[in-house]
């Protein structure tokens, strides 16, 4: 069923091959059940594999190639993680640079498992309180944050979570928080 809470917003999940299956599905899935707009971006196109826990998934089809998109005209992102995901998009400057604009912007960023590595990268976690997969528990420390192992943490803008089962937390978190913001802009 779909509601229109969230028709006039625009969400962009940066991904690229290897992300993890349900780490994109599932917050694409509810996000647009909210009516929101919610298109895959990717440096690789026109669809791109998933990674599902321990063999390749699904592909899903390519929204928008990065190097066409246009982060400005989205409300939102979300970073998926997956061990491969952030590890090939963090080497591709146009893709850290479409992260950097969403904080920039203080638009929200939505990052689970080892979304944060993109994060890392964009050089936007100093002085931030996150969580991720606690195998990024030291990268994220070494790069200024504090990490905390919890299902979901808020830190002004950022959204961030520990792995697949902590989703349904997230995805609420995701939806409140893109709720205020709608309200907050009328």
């Amino acid at each position: 069923m779909t509601d229109t809470k969230l028709s006039n917003t625009r969400i962009a999940i940066l991904t690229t091959v290897g992300f993890e299956q349900v780490e994109l599905t599932e917050p694409l899935k509810k996000l647009r059940e909210t009516g929101a707009t919610v298109s895959v971006v990717s440096p690789k196109g026109p669809k791109v594999r998933a990674w599902n826990s321990t063999d390749w998934g699904i592909e899903v089809p390519v929204d928008e190639e990065l190097e066409n998109s246009d982060p400005s005209k989205f409300d939102a992102l979300v970073l998926p993680g997956g061990v491969i995901n952030p590890d090939k998009l963090r080497l591709i400057p146009e893709a850290v640079k479409f992260v950097q604009h969403f904080f920039a912007e203080d638009k929200p960023v939505f990052a689970v498992c080892h979304g944060p590595q993109m994060l890392i990268e964009a050089g936007v976690v100093g002085g931030r309180k996150l969580t991720s997969w606690p195998s990024l528990k030291t990268d994220l420390k070494n790069a200024g944050a504090t990490w905390v192992d919890e299902e979901t943490v808020v830190d002004g803008n950022l959204l961030t979570s520990r792995k697949p089962e902590d989703l349904p937390a997230f995805i609420a978190r995701a939806t409140q928080m893109l709720q205020d913001v709608a309200v907050t802009a009328h």
